[in-house]
């Protein structure tokens, strides 16, 4: 009797539980019902003001003021020109980080929107616009929106939520350190610490009203390459009198292209090697000395990221020696980032929540992308879970649709509200669930 007693009280607690949670969830949707407006309005003032990396003041200082009336506490130049606002549930629970970031890119903008940037700026020697070509300032209007909905029941969560505006996703100046792995080293996963980050990214070819996830690698790593191929000069007329460094550029390229055919095994996960930039020499009958590469290399699993690391060093410094020239590899030249790795885990225990928020015939398994993103750097910290958020319109072609960094990128921006309730009831859920058992590892 006193076993059915004590199963019957966890029953009922449980009941509680779960009732309250959906309460607190049909609170989140009716309040991002109401300020869907005013989010889309956020992104349109956003998006017409675009700030390349580690320079976005306005959008910063719009972002901070909008959290301070809130009530949320807020630290500003984390990062350079980073927001974190910290908001204190009333009632004990983990740490839930919410990630958005903030910059834009300098492509000029072709769509034919009323609020279009018209923005120019001096960006490696020459004239260049600025534009949200990647969807950012959706990001920004959406997290500024779910401040807003769960400052609204503070009193009711069971946890505290961080809010993470992150600069230079998309890199900075070169010399630079900018973007996650910048705010991780200023300390933004601590004080207090970070129990689970999610994060989203608006797509442009996936329709509004859906979203796509995937455990494990959903985006490469990213480490890209800068090859100097030193050889010896000669009259291009006599090229036995020169170690020739456009040759041995061109057997090194060629060499390359085998390691994804030969080495990675593709049955289980996809990997790049391109070389995007090749310049040496200035005139036709002149071989040059040197010949210097640009390129990239990706992967969707950290073993194969060291391993197409060192076979790229491998490759080129023997096929080098083999033509008698000297070779230097940097890697990475400028970028590294890791695999953005959603934690199985936590993905499994989270996807009721996505399901909940769009409907469960509008949350779709992906495959993984040889894109990259550095919310990985957070979850080499913690778990986490990152997924695309639909942007085309309803009924739109994914093949014709202009793609991210491009000057005829465009969102619907119908797909917003999803975004703001998605975030909002992923908070939710998981300081519940925490509540009861938890997800931490």
């Amino acid at each position: 009797m006193r076993i059915i007693v004590l199963v019957s009280i966890f029953t009922l607690l449980s009941f509680s539980s779960k009732s309250q949670n959906t309460s607190l969830r049909k609170k989140a949707d009716i309040a991002a019902d109401k300020i869907e407006q005013k989010v889309i309005a956020w992104r349109r003032d956003i998006h017409e003001h675009p700030e390349l990396g580690n320079q976005e003041f306005r959008t910063a200082g719009i972002i901070a003021k909008h959290l301070q009336l809130l009530g949320i506490e807020v630290k500003t130049g984390v990062a350079h020109t980073g927001v974190v606002g910290i908001l204190k549930g009333g009632k004990p629970g983990p740490v839930v980080a919410l990630r958005a970031d903030m910059d834009a890119l300098p492509v000029i903008e072709r769509t034919p929107v009323a609020f279009a940037s018209k923005v120019k700026v001096q960006y490696n020697g020459k004239e260049a616009g600025v534009m949200h070509a990647c969807g950012h300032d959706t990001h920004v209007a959406i997290l500024m929106g779910v401040a807003e909905v769960l400052a609204g029941m503070r009193s009711e969560l069971k946890g505290t939520v961080k809010f993470i505006f992150q600069p230079a996703e998309e890199g900075a100046a070169q010399g630079e350190d900018a973007g996650a792995e910048l705010m991780v080293k200023e300390g933004v996963m601590q004080n207090p610490a970070v129990d689970v980050i999610f994060g989203l990214h608006i797509n442009s070819q996936t329709e509004v009203g859906k979203i796509k996830y995937k455990p494990g690698g959903i985006l490469a790593s990213v480490d890209d390459i800068k090859i100097i191929v030193k050889g010896r000069s000669a009259h291009g007329a006599y090229p036995w009198s020169a170690i020739d460094p456009i040759v041995a550029s061109a057997q090194i390229i060629n060499n390359l292209q085998a390691i994804i055919s030969r080495n990675l095994n593709i049955t289980e996960n996809a990997g790049i090697v391109t070389i995007g930039a090749i310049n040496g020499g200035n005139r036709g009958n002149i071989i040059p000395e040197k010949v210097e590469m640009l390129g990239t290399i990706r992967a969707l699993k950290t073993e194969d990221r060291n391993m197409l690391i060192e076979r790229v060093r491998q490759v080129v410094t023997k096929t080098a020696e083999s033509a008698g020239a000297s070779v230097e590899v940097i890697i990475p030249f400028e970028s590294s980032f890791p695999v953005t790795f959603n934690d199985i885990a936590l993905t499994e225990k989270m996807l009721p929540s996505l399901q909940q928020s769009a409907g469960k015939e509008n949350v779709v398994l992906t495959v993984a992308e040889t894109g990259a993103e550095d919310f990985s750097f957070y979850q080499e910290k913690v778990p986490g879970l990152f997924f695309f958020l639909g942007g085309m319109s309803k009924g739109g072609n994914p093949l014709t649709a202009p793609s991210h960094h491009t000057p005829d990128f465009f969102i619907d921006e119908s797909g917003l509200k999803l975004g703001v309730q998605t975030l909002a009831n992923l908070t939710i859920d998981y300081m519940e669930m925490e509540k009861v058992g938890g997800t931490k590892k």
